[in-house]
């Protein structure tokens, strides 16, 4: 009798997706598990309202709520939406801006930014404050948030190097690409209007 003990079970992926974003080059035990079981992930979780997202070429899966239209026959919200603030969607468009310039210019996958280069980026956005050290500390506050949301990663704790996580593409899409000089010129006059 053959035994199964060397097929993948749908739980420990289930559970590992629920927990947070799969990515192939750090998960890879579990990624190759859920390319085996990959539609009996999907059956599994349209049973209780969720919706499994691949980008196999990025390398990375993680979950969302399904969208029914239907509020009488919608599964209770298993994950919430959180509204991000101003600071922290603009430091988004901006690392996702940084994605699509290093792809058009052939740079490979991996965008590398040093925090005294996120704080530039950032500051042309933000309203000019008399202490500068006040200014920088909240945009480190938002380089945290923003790392702690899953879209940029410490190279190494305390070096102040960070890849930007190609899972930013999910959040920030080809329609908000479309708008991005639009976005970021509302950012600007935003910036101006809290300035004065």
């Amino acid at each position: 009798m053959e035994s199964k003990t060397n097929l993948p079970q749908l739980g420990p992926v289930v559970v590992k997706l629920m927990r947070s974003v799969l990515y192939r080059d750090r998960h890879e035990a579990a990624w190759q598990d859920l390319m085996l079981l990959q539609a009996s992930v999907i059956d599994y979780l349209r049973v209780i309202g969720l919706t499994l997202v691949v980008d196999e070429s990025e390398g990375y899966a993680f979950l969302k709520q399904a969208e029914t239209g239907d509020e009488e026959a919608a599964v209770p919200r298993l994950i919430h939406r959180r509204p991000l603030s101003y600071p922290v969607s603009l430091l988004c468009v901006l690392l996702r801006k940084k994605l699509v310039e290093a792809d058009a210019g052939g740079e490979g996958l991996r965008v590398i930014l040093t925090r005294d280069e996120i704080v530039e980026m950032v500051r042309v956005f933000l309203p000019e404050q008399a202490n500068e050290a006040k200014l920088v500390d909240r945009i480190d506050a938002h380089i945290n948030k923003v790392a702690e949301l899953g879209f940029l990663r410490a190279m190494k704790k305390g070096s102040g190097v960070y890849e930007v996580s190609r899972i930013i593409k999910a959040l920030v899409d080809a329609e908000w690409l479309a708008e991005l000089g639009e976005k970021l010129e509302e950012y600007r006059t935003h910036a101006a209007t809290l300035g004065n």
